[in-house]
């Protein structure tokens, strides 16, 4: 570790190559992961995002997501963890923080101590690859609560479905939000978005059926033939699915409700579903 310099206190002090040490709640790094975790136009702008914990963290990597820095504290991530969680600690930027820095960037209440900035990924659909030749997609039209966009992701991932269409996203998909209530399936997925527009004329293109979850000239889901490629198209609670959705749907499908209201959460509607193709697939 380097000497202070006589009548200045450091903020930063090198430990090792490209490794720093961060002990000022004023240093430009701790405003620069501000601004990623809290705007979307600075996300945009970097084309990065903050993503925390040893799992999500593990989960980007193993998604093919590129780490370009590492912060940690060390009281609660000790340094020699480094190379279990990256071995190739020599290509990135490693920062130790202070207990005081890392409390204030810390996004979650409860934190491991480490964090990473990570480059973005083109969520286009000609990016889109499948793994099977009948596809099973989930696409949720406008959704906005990130909330909702991580449970809808869990769900994927716990099903392995081949892909999740986001169609005229409401919200940022790297919204910090969505990483930590998708516990990370965000990297586990794989994501495009686009509008209802072009996503419609993706899947006609790919012979994909499309199944919309409605209510109008509808048939019980477990009724509807999800054996060969589907798309199961869920719309928001307050609105469901657009009338360009509705147009274009090979057949509607409808949870039958026996209590006393008639819509349930999207994400719980999406599982049933979802699971109802996996079961008719086995």
């Amino acid at each position: 570790m380097s000497g202070r310099k006589s009548g200045v206190q450091p903020q930063v002090f090198y430990l090792c190559p490209m490794h720093k040490f961060v002990s000022s709640l004023q240093n430009s790094a701790v405003k620069r992961i501000l601004q990623l975790q809290e705007k979307a136009r600075a996300r945009k702008k970097e084309n990065a995002f903050v993503v925390e914990g040893v799992r999500e963290i593990s989960l980007a990597l193993k998604g093919g997501y590129k780490v370009l820095e590492i912060y940690y504290n060390a009281d609660l991530f000790p340094a020699e963890k480094l190379k279990e969680l990256y071995p190739e600690t020599s290509e990135v930027e490693l920062t130790k923080l202070s207990a005081e820095v890392y409390e204030k960037i810390a996004y979650r209440g409860s934190t491991e101590g480490v964090m990473a900035i990570v480059a973005t990924k083109e969520l286009s659909l000609d990016k889109l690859k499948f793994r099977n030749e009948n596809p099973l997609i989930l696409v949720a039209e406008a959704p906005e609560k990130p909330g909702n966009i991580g449970a809808l992701l869990r769900t994927a991932d716990a099903a392995a479905i081949d892909a999740v269409l986001i169609a005229n996203p409401k919200t940022d998909i790297f919204n910090p939000n969505i990483i930590r209530s998708s516990v990370g399936c965000i990297f586990t997925n794989r994501i495009a978005t686009g509008t209802t527009s072009e996503i419609i004329e993706f899947l006609k293109q790919h012979k994909i059926a499309i199944f919309g979850a409605a209510l109008q000239a509808s048939v019980p889901y477990h009724t509807a033939d999800f054996t060969g490629g589907s798309a199961i198209v869920v719309g928001t609670e307050a609105t469901g699915l657009s009338d360009e959705w509705l147009e274009n749907t090979t057949k509607n499908i409808v949870i039958p409700m026996e209590g006393e209201i008639d819509s349930m959460n999207v994400s719980v509607a999406a599982g049933i579903l979802i699971f109802e193709a996996k079961r008719q697939r086995r």
